[in-house]
Protein backbone atom coordinates (compact mmCIF):
# COMPACT_ATOMS: atom_id res chain seq x y z
CA UNK A 1 0.00 0.00 0.00
CA UNK A 2 1.42 3.36 -0.99
CA UNK A 3 0.47 6.32 1.18
CA UNK A 4 2.42 9.32 0.02
CA UNK A 5 0.46 11.47 2.43
CA UNK A 6 -0.01 15.19 2.09
CA UNK A 7 0.06 16.30 5.73
CA UNK A 8 -0.83 19.87 4.77
CA UNK A 9 -4.49 19.13 3.96
CA UNK A 10 -6.79 22.06 4.53
CA UNK A 11 -8.66 21.93 7.80
CA UNK A 12 -12.12 21.45 6.26
CA UNK A 13 -10.88 18.42 4.30
CA UNK A 14 -9.18 17.01 7.42
CA UNK A 15 -12.48 17.20 9.31
CA UNK A 16 -14.27 15.23 6.60
CA UNK A 17 -11.49 12.65 6.58
CA UNK A 18 -11.83 12.15 10.35
CA UNK A 19 -15.62 11.90 10.01
CA UNK A 20 -15.37 9.20 7.34
CA UNK A 21 -12.84 7.26 9.46
CA UNK A 22 -15.27 7.27 12.39
CA UNK A 23 -18.18 6.11 10.19
CA UNK A 24 -16.58 3.43 8.02
CA UNK A 25 -13.29 2.49 9.75
CA UNK A 26 -11.85 -0.26 7.44
CA UNK A 27 -15.16 -1.21 5.84
CA UNK A 28 -15.67 -0.65 2.12
CA UNK A 29 -18.24 1.95 1.06
CA UNK A 30 -19.68 3.64 -2.03
CA UNK A 31 -19.99 7.24 -3.10
CA UNK A 32 -23.75 7.06 -2.61
CA UNK A 33 -23.24 6.17 1.06
CA UNK A 34 -20.91 9.14 1.52
CA UNK A 35 -23.34 11.42 -0.32
CA UNK A 36 -26.13 10.54 2.15
CA UNK A 37 -23.90 11.24 5.13
CA UNK A 38 -22.53 14.51 3.78
CA UNK A 39 -25.95 15.76 2.66
CA UNK A 40 -27.19 15.35 6.22
CA UNK A 41 -24.07 16.64 8.04
CA UNK A 42 -22.58 19.23 5.68
CA UNK A 43 -25.40 19.91 3.15
CA UNK A 44 -23.12 19.00 0.27
CA UNK A 45 -24.31 17.60 -3.06
CA UNK A 46 -22.99 14.59 -4.99
CA UNK A 47 -20.65 16.63 -7.20
CA UNK A 48 -19.01 18.14 -4.12
CA UNK A 49 -18.72 14.69 -2.56
CA UNK A 50 -16.98 13.40 -5.70
CA UNK A 51 -14.47 16.26 -5.50
CA UNK A 52 -13.82 15.57 -1.80
CA UNK A 53 -13.17 11.87 -2.38
CA UNK A 54 -10.84 12.78 -5.22
CA UNK A 55 -8.86 15.14 -2.95
CA UNK A 56 -8.65 12.51 -0.21
CA UNK A 57 -7.34 9.99 -2.72
CA UNK A 58 -4.65 12.47 -3.87
CA UNK A 59 -3.71 13.11 -0.24
CA UNK A 60 -3.22 9.39 0.35
CA UNK A 61 -6.08 9.14 2.84
CA UNK A 62 -8.36 6.83 0.89
CA UNK A 63 -8.07 3.79 -1.41
CA UNK A 64 -10.28 3.21 -4.40
CA UNK A 65 -11.03 0.27 -6.70
CA UNK A 66 -13.61 -0.81 -9.28
CA UNK A 67 -16.80 -2.30 -7.86
CA UNK A 68 -16.71 -6.03 -8.81
CA UNK A 69 -20.53 -6.01 -9.06
CA UNK A 70 -20.69 -2.95 -11.31
CA UNK A 71 -17.54 -1.85 -13.18
CA UNK A 72 -19.11 1.54 -13.87
CA UNK A 73 -18.85 2.39 -10.17
CA UNK A 74 -16.07 2.50 -7.61
CA UNK A 75 -15.73 1.34 -4.04
CA UNK A 76 -13.66 3.08 -1.37
CA UNK A 77 -11.77 2.20 1.80
CA UNK A 78 -10.26 4.58 4.37
CA UNK A 79 -6.53 4.64 5.16
CA UNK A 80 -6.64 5.11 8.91
CA UNK A 81 -4.28 7.47 10.81
CA UNK A 82 -2.36 4.58 12.40
CA UNK A 83 -1.69 3.12 8.94
CA UNK A 84 -0.36 6.47 7.78
CA UNK A 85 1.97 6.61 10.80
CA UNK A 86 3.26 3.09 10.10
CA UNK A 87 3.87 3.90 6.46
CA UNK A 88 5.65 7.17 7.23
CA UNK A 89 7.97 5.40 9.63
CA UNK A 90 8.72 2.53 7.28
CA UNK A 91 9.42 4.83 4.34
CA UNK A 92 11.52 7.15 6.48
CA UNK A 93 13.83 4.54 7.94
CA UNK A 94 16.99 6.25 6.75
CA UNK A 95 18.91 7.57 9.74
CA UNK A 96 19.33 11.34 9.84
CA UNK A 97 22.99 12.31 9.63
CA UNK A 98 24.84 14.77 11.84
CA UNK A 99 25.35 17.22 8.98
CA UNK A 100 21.68 17.04 7.95
CA UNK A 101 20.51 17.78 11.48
CA UNK A 102 22.99 20.58 12.02
CA UNK A 103 21.94 22.04 8.67
CA UNK A 104 18.35 22.02 9.88
CA UNK A 105 19.27 23.80 13.11
CA UNK A 106 21.37 26.38 11.31
CA UNK A 107 18.31 27.30 9.27
CA UNK A 108 16.28 27.51 12.48
CA UNK A 109 18.95 29.73 14.06
CA UNK A 110 18.91 31.99 10.99
CA UNK A 111 15.14 32.30 11.30
CA UNK A 112 15.16 33.60 14.85
CA UNK A 113 18.56 35.32 14.93
CA UNK A 114 18.49 37.50 18.06
CA UNK A 115 14.81 38.45 17.78
CA UNK A 116 13.46 35.40 19.59
CA UNK A 117 14.69 33.38 22.60
CA UNK A 118 16.64 30.40 21.27
CA UNK A 119 14.94 28.19 23.86
CA UNK A 120 11.92 27.94 21.54
CA UNK A 121 14.12 26.04 19.06
CA UNK A 122 15.17 23.64 21.82
CA UNK A 123 11.57 23.10 22.94
CA UNK A 124 10.45 22.39 19.37
CA UNK A 125 13.37 20.00 18.86
CA UNK A 126 12.48 18.27 22.12
CA UNK A 127 8.75 18.05 21.30
CA UNK A 128 9.41 16.78 17.78
CA UNK A 129 11.68 14.06 19.18
CA UNK A 130 9.07 13.05 21.79
CA UNK A 131 6.31 12.94 19.16
CA UNK A 132 8.31 11.07 16.52
CA UNK A 133 9.60 8.58 19.08
CA UNK A 134 6.02 8.03 20.32
CA UNK A 135 4.96 7.20 16.77
CA UNK A 136 7.89 4.83 16.37
CA UNK A 137 6.99 3.07 19.63
CA UNK A 138 3.32 2.98 18.54
CA UNK A 139 4.19 1.42 15.18
CA UNK A 140 6.29 -1.30 16.81
CA UNK A 141 3.59 -2.25 19.34
CA UNK A 142 0.80 -2.04 16.74
CA UNK A 143 2.56 -4.60 14.55
CA UNK A 144 3.07 -6.88 17.55
CA UNK A 145 -0.59 -6.62 18.53
CA UNK A 146 -1.80 -7.44 15.00
CA UNK A 147 0.59 -10.41 14.92
CA UNK A 148 -0.87 -11.56 18.26
CA UNK A 149 -4.33 -11.65 16.69
CA UNK A 150 -5.87 -8.41 17.94
CA UNK A 151 -8.29 -6.52 15.71
CA UNK A 152 -7.06 -3.29 14.14
CA UNK A 153 -9.12 -1.23 16.58
CA UNK A 154 -7.87 -3.15 19.63
CA UNK A 155 -4.32 -3.13 18.31
CA UNK A 156 -4.49 0.65 17.98
CA UNK A 157 -5.68 1.04 21.58
CA UNK A 158 -3.03 -1.37 22.83
CA UNK A 159 -0.20 0.42 20.97
CA UNK A 160 -1.28 3.80 22.34
CA UNK A 161 -1.07 2.60 25.96
CA UNK A 162 1.34 4.79 27.95
CA UNK A 163 3.27 1.76 29.25
CA UNK A 164 4.89 1.37 25.81
CA UNK A 165 6.11 4.97 25.62
CA UNK A 166 8.73 7.20 27.21
CA UNK A 167 5.99 9.78 27.78
CA UNK A 168 2.21 9.70 27.95
CA UNK A 169 1.21 11.71 24.87
CA UNK A 170 -2.40 12.05 23.64
CA UNK A 171 -2.60 11.19 19.94
CA UNK A 172 -4.40 14.48 19.26
CA UNK A 173 -1.18 16.22 20.27
CA UNK A 174 1.18 14.38 17.95
CA UNK A 175 3.31 16.79 15.94
CA UNK A 176 1.54 16.18 12.64
CA UNK A 177 -1.85 16.79 14.21
CA UNK A 178 -0.70 20.09 15.72
CA UNK A 179 0.54 21.52 12.45
CA UNK A 180 -2.58 20.83 10.37
CA UNK A 181 -4.01 24.32 10.81
CA UNK A 182 -1.31 27.01 10.89
CA UNK A 183 -3.75 29.66 12.17
CA UNK A 184 -4.13 27.82 15.49
CA UNK A 185 -0.50 26.76 16.02
CA UNK A 186 0.12 28.85 19.18
CA UNK A 187 -3.05 27.63 20.89
CA UNK A 188 -2.45 24.01 19.88
CA UNK A 189 1.14 23.98 21.05
CA UNK A 190 0.20 25.65 24.35
CA UNK A 191 -2.56 23.09 24.97
CA UNK A 192 -0.33 20.19 24.00
CA UNK A 193 2.51 21.32 26.28
CA UNK A 194 0.08 21.67 29.19
CA UNK A 195 -1.42 18.23 28.51
CA UNK A 196 2.04 16.68 28.27
CA UNK A 197 3.11 18.34 31.54
CA UNK A 198 -0.09 17.24 33.31
CA UNK A 199 0.36 13.62 32.21
CA UNK A 200 4.12 13.48 32.84
CA UNK A 201 5.32 15.02 36.08
CA UNK A 202 8.97 14.81 34.95
CA UNK A 203 8.21 17.30 32.17
CA UNK A 204 6.42 19.88 34.30
CA UNK A 205 9.48 22.07 34.92
CA UNK A 206 10.41 21.86 31.24
CA UNK A 207 7.09 22.76 29.68
CA UNK A 208 5.74 25.21 32.25
CA UNK A 209 8.34 27.74 31.10
CA UNK A 210 7.16 28.00 27.50
CA UNK A 211 4.22 30.17 26.42
CA UNK A 212 3.60 29.99 22.68
CA UNK A 213 0.57 32.29 22.90
CA UNK A 214 2.58 35.09 24.47
CA UNK A 215 5.46 34.31 22.11
CA UNK A 216 3.24 34.81 19.05
CA UNK A 217 1.49 37.96 20.29
CA UNK A 218 3.27 39.77 17.46
CA UNK A 219 2.54 38.87 13.83
CA UNK A 220 6.26 38.56 13.12
CA UNK A 221 6.73 35.92 15.82
CA UNK A 222 3.64 34.03 14.67
CA UNK A 223 5.23 33.77 11.23
CA UNK A 224 8.55 32.66 12.77
CA UNK A 225 6.73 29.89 14.66
CA UNK A 226 5.00 28.75 11.46
CA UNK A 227 8.31 28.60 9.60
CA UNK A 228 10.05 26.79 12.48
CA UNK A 229 7.29 24.16 12.62
CA UNK A 230 7.43 23.60 8.86
CA UNK A 231 11.24 23.41 9.02
CA UNK A 232 11.23 20.74 11.75
CA UNK A 233 8.46 18.86 9.93
CA UNK A 234 10.79 18.12 7.02
CA UNK A 235 12.77 15.51 8.97
CA UNK A 236 11.71 12.67 11.23
CA UNK A 237 13.63 12.49 14.51
CA UNK A 238 12.55 9.00 15.56
CA UNK A 239 15.52 7.36 13.90
CA UNK A 240 18.32 9.68 15.01
CA UNK A 241 21.13 8.36 17.20
CA UNK A 242 21.13 10.02 20.67
CA UNK A 243 24.77 11.06 20.15
CA UNK A 244 23.87 12.97 17.01
CA UNK A 245 20.72 14.47 18.50
CA UNK A 246 22.58 15.41 21.68
CA UNK A 247 25.36 17.08 19.72
CA UNK A 248 22.71 19.01 17.78
CA UNK A 249 21.18 20.23 21.05
CA UNK A 250 24.63 21.26 22.27
CA UNK A 251 25.23 23.02 18.94
CA UNK A 252 22.28 25.33 19.63
CA UNK A 253 23.51 26.08 23.17
CA UNK A 254 27.00 26.79 21.83
CA UNK A 255 25.77 28.81 18.83
CA UNK A 256 23.85 31.26 21.01
CA UNK A 257 26.34 31.25 23.93
CA UNK A 258 28.18 34.48 22.92
CA UNK A 259 24.88 36.38 22.74
CA UNK A 260 23.41 34.92 25.92
CA UNK A 261 26.67 35.53 27.83
CA UNK A 262 25.94 39.26 27.61
CA UNK A 263 22.67 38.57 29.43
CA UNK A 264 24.40 36.67 32.24
CA UNK A 265 23.94 33.09 31.02
CA UNK A 266 26.99 30.89 31.49
CA UNK A 267 27.89 28.15 29.01
CA UNK A 268 30.99 26.17 29.92
CA UNK A 269 32.99 25.20 26.85
CA UNK A 270 32.62 21.45 26.46
CA UNK A 271 36.31 20.79 25.91
CA UNK A 272 37.03 22.41 29.33
CA UNK A 273 34.46 20.06 30.89
CA UNK A 274 35.99 17.14 29.01
CA UNK A 275 39.39 18.00 30.48
CA UNK A 276 37.96 18.13 34.01
CA UNK A 277 36.08 14.83 33.61
CA UNK A 278 39.22 13.17 32.23
CA UNK A 279 41.24 14.35 35.25
CA UNK A 280 38.61 12.97 37.67
CA UNK A 281 38.38 9.66 35.76
CA UNK A 282 34.87 8.51 36.84
CA UNK A 283 34.04 4.80 36.97
CA UNK A 284 30.80 2.83 36.39
CA UNK A 285 28.59 2.71 39.52
CA UNK A 286 30.07 6.00 40.77
CA UNK A 287 27.72 8.56 42.26
CA UNK A 288 28.48 11.85 40.49
CA UNK A 289 27.07 15.18 41.66
CA UNK A 290 27.00 18.66 40.12
CA UNK A 291 25.70 21.27 42.60
CA UNK A 292 25.60 23.99 39.91
CA UNK A 293 24.28 21.84 37.08
CA UNK A 294 23.36 24.49 34.47
CA UNK A 295 22.36 22.88 31.17
CA UNK A 296 23.83 19.51 32.24
CA UNK A 297 27.20 19.60 30.50
CA UNK A 298 29.16 18.12 33.42
CA UNK A 299 26.84 15.15 33.92
CA UNK A 300 26.48 14.47 30.19
CA UNK A 301 30.26 14.59 29.69
CA UNK A 302 30.72 12.20 32.63
CA UNK A 303 28.24 9.79 31.04
CA UNK A 304 29.92 10.12 27.63
CA UNK A 305 33.35 9.51 29.17
CA UNK A 306 32.26 6.10 30.46
CA UNK A 307 30.30 5.30 27.30
CA UNK A 308 33.20 6.17 24.98
CA UNK A 309 35.66 4.09 27.00
CA UNK A 310 33.53 1.19 28.24
CA UNK A 311 30.22 1.30 26.37
CA UNK A 312 26.66 2.46 27.04
CA UNK A 313 25.85 -0.50 29.29
CA UNK A 314 28.56 0.59 31.74
CA UNK A 315 27.61 4.27 31.44
CA UNK A 316 24.05 3.38 32.42
CA UNK A 317 25.44 2.11 35.74
CA UNK A 318 26.37 5.65 36.78
CA UNK A 319 24.24 7.52 39.33
CA UNK A 320 24.00 11.15 38.24
CA UNK A 321 22.72 13.99 40.42
CA UNK A 322 22.36 17.71 39.79
CA UNK A 323 20.93 20.82 41.44
CA UNK A 324 20.22 24.10 39.65
CA UNK A 325 18.71 27.28 41.08
CA UNK A 326 17.28 28.73 37.84
CA UNK A 327 14.09 26.90 36.78
CA UNK A 328 14.52 27.85 33.11
CA UNK A 329 18.06 26.51 33.04
CA UNK A 330 16.85 23.40 34.85
CA UNK A 331 14.35 22.85 32.03
CA UNK A 332 17.17 23.05 29.47
CA UNK A 333 19.12 20.47 31.46
CA UNK A 334 16.24 18.00 31.64
CA UNK A 335 15.61 18.32 27.90
CA UNK A 336 19.34 17.92 27.26
CA UNK A 337 19.52 14.71 29.28
CA UNK A 338 16.47 13.26 27.49
CA UNK A 339 17.82 14.19 24.06
CA UNK A 340 21.09 12.41 24.99
CA UNK A 341 19.03 9.36 26.09
CA UNK A 342 20.42 9.60 29.63
CA UNK A 343 17.87 8.23 32.09
CA UNK A 344 20.01 7.57 35.17
CA UNK A 345 19.94 11.18 36.44
CA UNK A 346 18.13 12.93 39.30
CA UNK A 347 17.84 16.69 38.73
CA UNK A 348 16.32 19.11 41.26
CA UNK A 349 15.83 22.84 41.68
CA UNK A 350 17.02 24.99 44.55
CA UNK A 351 19.72 27.24 46.02
CA UNK A 352 22.51 24.75 46.67
CA UNK A 353 24.46 26.92 49.11
CA UNK A 354 21.48 27.53 51.40
CA UNK A 355 19.22 24.56 50.64
CA UNK A 356 21.06 21.48 49.35
CA UNK A 357 18.39 19.10 48.14
CA UNK A 358 20.45 15.90 48.25
CA UNK A 359 20.69 15.18 51.96
CA UNK A 360 20.12 12.67 54.73
CA UNK A 361 18.78 13.21 58.23
CA UNK A 362 22.28 13.95 59.49
CA UNK A 363 23.78 16.03 56.67
CA UNK A 364 24.35 16.34 52.96
CA UNK A 365 24.46 13.20 50.83
CA UNK A 366 27.91 11.89 49.91
CA UNK A 367 29.19 11.23 46.38
CA UNK A 368 32.21 9.58 44.77
CA UNK A 369 32.80 12.55 42.47
CA UNK A 370 31.64 16.16 42.86
CA UNK A 371 32.14 18.30 39.77
CA UNK A 372 31.04 21.85 38.95
CA UNK A 373 31.63 25.21 37.35
CA UNK A 374 29.80 27.28 39.99
CA UNK A 375 29.09 30.99 39.42
CA UNK A 376 32.39 32.82 39.90
CA UNK A 377 32.52 35.44 42.64
CA UNK A 378 28.93 34.66 43.57
CA UNK A 379 27.80 37.63 45.66
CA UNK A 380 25.61 37.71 48.75
CA UNK A 381 26.90 34.78 50.83
CA UNK A 382 28.66 36.28 53.83
CA UNK A 383 28.86 34.67 57.27
CA UNK A 384 25.38 35.74 58.41
CA UNK A 385 23.80 34.40 55.21
CA UNK A 386 25.72 31.10 55.24
CA UNK A 387 24.63 30.45 58.81
CA UNK A 388 21.03 30.38 57.55
CA UNK A 389 21.87 27.43 55.32
CA UNK A 390 21.15 23.82 56.20
CA UNK A 391 23.97 21.86 57.90
CA UNK A 392 26.16 25.00 57.80
CA UNK A 393 28.45 23.87 60.63
CA UNK A 394 29.48 20.73 58.71
CA UNK A 395 29.60 22.32 55.26
CA UNK A 396 31.52 25.50 56.13
CA UNK A 397 33.78 24.15 58.85
CA UNK A 398 36.89 25.81 57.37
CA UNK A 399 35.43 29.32 57.57
CA UNK A 400 33.12 31.79 55.86
CA UNK A 401 33.35 33.78 52.67
CA UNK A 402 32.86 37.48 52.03
CA UNK A 403 29.75 39.08 50.59
CA UNK A 404 31.69 39.73 47.36
CA UNK A 405 32.64 36.14 46.52
CA UNK A 406 31.28 32.72 47.51
CA UNK A 407 34.00 30.80 45.66
CA UNK A 408 35.28 29.00 48.78
CA UNK A 409 31.74 28.44 50.05
CA UNK A 410 31.07 26.47 46.86
CA UNK A 411 34.33 24.55 47.22
CA UNK A 412 33.58 23.73 50.88
CA UNK A 413 30.08 22.50 49.99
CA UNK A 414 31.58 20.29 47.30
CA UNK A 415 34.14 18.91 49.76
CA UNK A 416 31.41 18.23 52.33
CA UNK A 417 29.46 16.37 49.61
CA UNK A 418 32.40 14.11 48.70
CA UNK A 419 32.74 10.65 50.27
CA UNK A 420 34.90 10.97 53.39
CA UNK A 421 37.68 8.52 52.56
CA UNK A 422 37.61 8.33 48.77
CA UNK A 423 35.72 11.29 47.29
CA UNK A 424 37.22 13.55 44.63
CA UNK A 425 36.24 17.12 43.75
CA UNK A 426 36.89 18.98 40.51
CA UNK A 427 35.95 22.64 40.26
CA UNK A 428 36.38 25.29 37.57
CA UNK A 429 36.73 28.57 39.42
CA UNK A 430 37.85 32.19 39.20
CA UNK A 431 41.64 32.54 39.33
CA UNK A 432 41.32 35.19 42.07
CA UNK A 433 40.23 32.69 44.70
CA UNK A 434 43.74 31.21 44.55
CA UNK A 435 45.41 34.27 46.04
CA UNK A 436 42.87 36.68 47.57
CA UNK A 437 43.50 37.40 51.24
CA UNK A 438 41.33 38.00 54.30
CA UNK A 439 38.72 35.30 55.07
CA UNK A 440 39.38 33.50 51.78
CA UNK A 441 43.03 33.01 52.74
CA UNK A 442 42.01 31.50 56.08
CA UNK A 443 39.76 28.95 54.35
CA UNK A 444 42.42 28.19 51.75
CA UNK A 445 45.01 27.64 54.50
CA UNK A 446 42.83 25.14 56.36
CA UNK A 447 41.99 23.22 53.20
CA UNK A 448 45.73 22.97 52.43
CA UNK A 449 46.62 21.99 55.98
CA UNK A 450 44.04 19.19 55.78
CA UNK A 451 45.96 17.87 52.76
CA UNK A 452 42.94 18.06 50.42
CA UNK A 453 44.31 19.90 47.38
CA UNK A 454 45.97 17.61 44.85
CA UNK A 455 46.45 19.90 41.83
CA UNK A 456 45.89 23.48 40.69
CA UNK A 457 45.72 24.21 36.97
CA UNK A 458 45.83 27.62 35.31
CA UNK A 459 43.74 27.61 32.13
CA UNK A 460 44.38 29.69 29.00
CA UNK A 461 42.52 32.97 28.67
CA UNK A 462 39.49 33.45 26.39
CA UNK A 463 38.06 29.94 26.82
CA UNK A 464 34.75 31.15 28.24
CA UNK A 465 31.94 32.98 26.46
CA UNK A 466 31.13 35.31 29.36
CA UNK A 467 34.65 36.39 30.35
CA UNK A 468 38.14 36.66 28.89
CA UNK A 469 39.66 35.73 32.27
CA UNK A 470 41.67 32.48 32.25
CA UNK A 471 40.04 30.67 35.17
CA UNK A 472 41.51 27.76 37.09
CA UNK A 473 40.79 24.12 37.86
CA UNK A 474 41.31 22.79 41.38
CA UNK A 475 41.37 19.03 41.98
CA UNK A 476 40.71 18.06 45.62
CA UNK A 477 41.10 14.51 46.85
CA UNK A 478 40.12 12.95 50.18
CA UNK A 479 42.31 9.94 49.39
CA UNK A 480 45.58 11.34 48.09
CA UNK A 481 48.26 8.78 47.27
CA UNK A 482 51.06 8.49 49.81
CA UNK A 483 53.61 10.08 47.46
CA UNK A 484 51.31 13.07 46.96
CA UNK A 485 50.77 13.85 50.64
CA UNK A 486 51.76 17.38 51.72
CA UNK A 487 52.30 18.33 48.05
CA UNK A 488 50.41 20.20 45.34
CA UNK A 489 50.95 19.83 41.61
CA UNK A 490 50.84 23.18 39.79
CA UNK A 491 50.21 23.14 36.03
CA UNK A 492 50.53 26.31 33.98
CA UNK A 493 48.50 25.55 30.86
CA UNK A 494 48.10 29.19 29.86
CA UNK A 495 49.83 28.51 26.52
CA UNK A 496 47.92 25.29 25.78
CA UNK A 497 45.21 26.36 23.34
CA UNK A 498 44.12 26.55 19.73
CA UNK A 499 42.00 29.00 17.76
CA UNK A 500 38.23 28.64 18.15
CA UNK A 501 36.79 27.49 14.79
CA UNK A 502 33.73 29.77 14.89
CA UNK A 503 34.35 32.68 17.27
CA UNK A 504 37.40 34.74 16.32
CA UNK A 505 38.00 36.18 19.79
CA UNK A 506 37.89 32.82 21.59
CA UNK A 507 40.38 30.02 22.18
CA UNK A 508 39.77 26.28 22.65
CA UNK A 509 41.53 23.36 24.26
CA UNK A 510 42.60 20.88 21.58
CA UNK A 511 42.80 17.11 22.04
CA UNK A 512 46.57 17.44 22.22
CA UNK A 513 46.30 20.09 24.97
CA UNK A 514 43.95 17.88 27.00
CA UNK A 515 46.19 14.82 26.59
CA UNK A 516 49.30 16.73 27.69
CA UNK A 517 47.58 18.11 30.82
CA UNK A 518 46.03 14.74 31.69
CA UNK A 519 49.34 12.89 31.30
CA UNK A 520 51.12 15.43 33.51
CA UNK A 521 48.46 15.17 36.23
CA UNK A 522 48.31 11.38 36.06
CA UNK A 523 52.06 11.01 36.39
CA UNK A 524 52.35 13.94 38.80
CA UNK A 525 55.34 14.93 36.72
CA UNK A 526 57.41 18.07 36.47
CA UNK A 527 58.03 19.78 33.12
CA UNK A 528 60.16 22.89 32.98
CA UNK A 529 57.94 25.93 32.50
CA UNK A 530 54.75 23.81 32.54
CA UNK A 531 54.36 21.86 35.78
CA UNK A 532 55.93 21.60 39.21
CA UNK A 533 55.25 19.62 42.41
CA UNK A 534 55.45 21.99 45.40
CA UNK A 535 55.70 21.09 49.09
CA UNK A 536 53.19 22.56 51.54
CA UNK A 537 56.08 24.27 53.37
CA UNK A 538 56.89 26.40 50.31
CA UNK A 539 53.23 27.32 49.89
CA UNK A 540 53.11 28.30 53.56
CA UNK A 541 56.17 30.52 53.03
CA UNK A 542 54.18 32.23 50.27
CA UNK A 543 51.34 32.93 52.75
CA UNK A 544 49.21 30.10 51.32
CA UNK A 545 49.05 31.76 47.92
CA UNK A 546 48.05 29.25 45.21
CA UNK A 547 48.63 31.53 42.23
CA UNK A 548 50.05 29.14 39.63
CA UNK A 549 52.44 31.70 38.09
CA UNK A 550 54.12 32.02 41.49
CA UNK A 551 55.37 28.44 41.13
CA UNK A 552 55.45 27.78 37.38
CA UNK A 553 56.14 30.38 34.72
CA UNK A 554 56.52 29.46 31.05
CA UNK A 555 59.99 30.00 29.75
CA UNK A 556 60.20 32.59 27.02
CA UNK A 557 61.76 31.30 23.83
CA UNK A 558 65.11 32.94 23.28
CA UNK A 559 65.68 33.67 19.64
CA UNK A 560 69.10 32.65 18.42
CA UNK A 561 70.92 35.50 16.71
CA UNK A 562 73.25 34.95 13.77
CA UNK A 563 75.75 37.76 14.39
CA UNK A 564 77.40 37.56 10.95
CA UNK A 565 74.02 37.67 9.18
CA UNK A 566 72.78 40.53 11.36
CA UNK A 567 75.99 42.48 10.68
CA UNK A 568 75.57 42.00 6.93
CA UNK A 569 71.96 43.22 7.07
CA UNK A 570 73.00 46.27 9.12
CA UNK A 571 75.80 47.04 6.68
CA UNK A 572 73.35 46.82 3.77
CA UNK A 573 70.95 49.20 5.47
CA UNK A 574 73.77 51.71 6.05
CA UNK A 575 74.65 51.60 2.33
CA UNK A 576 70.99 52.23 1.40
CA UNK A 577 70.86 55.21 3.76
CA UNK A 578 74.10 56.59 2.23
CA UNK A 579 72.66 56.37 -1.31
CA UNK A 580 69.45 58.11 -0.23
CA UNK A 581 71.45 60.93 1.43
CA UNK A 582 73.41 61.46 -1.82
CA UNK A 583 70.14 61.69 -3.83
CA UNK A 584 68.67 64.24 -1.41
CA UNK A 585 71.89 66.33 -1.61
CA UNK A 586 71.63 66.41 -5.46
CA UNK A 587 67.95 67.47 -5.31
CA UNK A 588 68.77 70.30 -2.89
CA UNK A 589 71.63 71.48 -5.13
CA UNK A 590 69.28 71.61 -8.18
CA UNK A 591 66.69 73.64 -6.23
CA UNK A 592 69.27 76.21 -5.22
Amino acid sequence: MSTKTNMNMQNWLELRYEYLCSQFKKNEFSMDEVAKLFDKKYQQNKDEVSAILSELRKAGRIKTALNPDDNRKRIYQMILPEEIILDQLSTNGKELTRSELEGLLKKAADLIRTRVDYKFILVLLFYKRVSDKWQDEYAREYKKAIKDGLSEEDASKEAADSSYHDFDLPQDYLWENLRKDVTTLPEKFSRSLKALADRNSDLKDILDNVDFIQFTSSRENAEILRQLVELFSKKSLHNVAPDILGDAYEWILRYFAPTKAKEGEVYTAREVIRLLVTLLDPKPKNKVYDPAAGSGGMLISTYDYIKDNQGKKEADKLFLYGQEVNHKTLALERMNLYIHDIKNASIVQGDTILHPRFKTSSGVEKFDIVIANPPWNHKGYDEDTLKKGEFWKDRFSFGFTTKQSADWAWIQHMLASAEDKKGKVGVIIDNGCLFRGSSEKKVRQKVLENNLIEAVLLLPEKLFYNTGAPGAIIILNKNKAADRKDKVLFINASAEFGQHPDVRKLNILTDENIEKIHKTYNEYSEIEGFSRVVNIEEIEENDFNLNVTLYVFPEEEIEEIDIDNEWEELHGIEEEISEIEKKIARYLKEIR
